[in-house]
């Protein structure tokens, strides 16, 4: 990701600062969320300090930079169990059971036994 942005220097009773536009808080904590990325690295070509960028991520979880915080730090996928109607005898043959997966817009269902393989390329898919 490519990103060239400029500042905005404000005069106030403290002095000269900068205010980074949203978009530039944004592309910033996105590059920070890649994986192997280095915040430090990051916010030195940026001309931004660390700990501001550390900041901004704290608020893209919040959801208080106008995106949603779809990402979590602990990597895990927030889970409601439902309860689940009797399976005629017929049918409890043919299925093991079945995986609903949520997230913001997507809805992955996935009945039965999966091949392991297939599986993990649709959730690697819905994940990104």
């Amino acid at each position: 990701m490519d990103t060239n942005f400029q500042p905005i220097i404000s005069t106030n009773a403290r002095g000269h600062y900068r205010q980074h536009p949203l978009e530039f808080k944004r592309a910033l904590v996105a590059l920070s969320l890649e994986p192997a990325a280095s915040v430090a690295r990051i916010a030195r070509e940026h001309g931004v300090y660390a700990n501001q960028v550390f900041s901004w991520r704290r608020l893209y979880q919040q959801g208080r930079l106008g995106a949603p915080a779809l990402m979590r730090d602990d990597g895990l996928l927030p889970v409601v169990l439902a309860p689940t109607s009797p399976v005629p005898s017929s049918a409890a043959n043919h299925a093991d059971g079945t995986i609903v997966l949520e997230l913001g817009q997507v809805r992955v269902r996935i009945e039965g036994q999966p091949h392991a393989a297939t599986l993990a390329q649709v959730l690697d898919r819905v994940l990104r």
